[in-house]
């Protein structure tokens, strides 16, 4: 299987007040298609783990893997380069720009991407936006949509670039069951029909049960990982 990203024992320490040692030794792969949820009580370290792997936080010992390409110390710029392109966000709250239409929305990390056309873009965003069956939706402002429907709307904006791997910070922790299921399913889909990776950090029981596999974390260091 070809690893999309891999982690090679990242550690973490935080300075200030006190030295403290936020992540150990944190070692495993995320395969082409394959969807993982990471668990763990607060506090134990997985948003800092996701900020690392999505390439913000810089500040870190190991090394990290993007498609086998080694990203420990590449420069800030492209960085940012890879992160639009190659990883899609989800996360709890949808940051949607509200006095901007759906689709507009949807097109914003294709046009600050700038590999293609605004035509091309805004037919790309249709597409995406069709696939999660909300392209009625396009030209509404987004601050006229349901919360179900922004978070779908936030899922569409992180597929424009075609990304590597999905990451969703608790993409269901505002929802209620029956759209946090809508958006498992869409999860589900993406991985069994697009092979897109996924890793999702998640309080949700059910729905990290449903994925591929668990990563389960307690005081910064991976417990079990099947």
């Amino acid at each position: 299987m070809r690893s999309v990203l891999e982690a090679k024992y990242i550690n973490k320490y935080f300075k200030k007040p006190v030295l403290f040692h936020v992540l150990k030794n944190i070692d495993f792969k995320i395969n082409k298609g394959e969807f993982t949820s990471i668990m763990g009580k607060s506090g134990c370290g997985k948003s800092t783990l996701l900020y690392i792997l999505s390439t913000m936080d810089t500040d870190y010992e190991g090394e990290l893997y993007l498609n086998n390409q080694l990203i420990t110390g590449q420069d800030s710029t492209y960085l940012s380069y890879l992160r639009n392109k190659h990883i899609g966000f989800v996360f709890q709250f949808h940051y949607l720009l509200s006095e901007f239409s759906v689709l507009e929305n949807v097109m914003l990390p294709a046009k600050k991407l700038a590999e293609k056309g605004h035509q091309e873009i805004e037919h790309d965003a249709y597409e995406k936006l069709k696939m999660l069956n909300i392209d009625h939706l396009a030209k509404k402002r987004a601050s006229r949509v349901s919360g179900g429907e922004k978070q779908r709307i936030a899922i569409a904006r992180a597929l424009i670039n075609n990304p590597s791997i999905i990451m969703g910070d608790e993409p269901t922790g505002n929802l209620d069951s029956y759209n946090a299921e809508n958006v498992f399913n869409i999860f589900k889909q993406l991985s069994d029909e697009s092979g897109l990776s996924l890793l999702v950090v998640t309080h949700d029981e059910d729905f990290a049960h449903k994925t591929d596999r668990i990563i389960q974390m307690a005081d910064g260091e991976i417990i079990s990982n099947r």
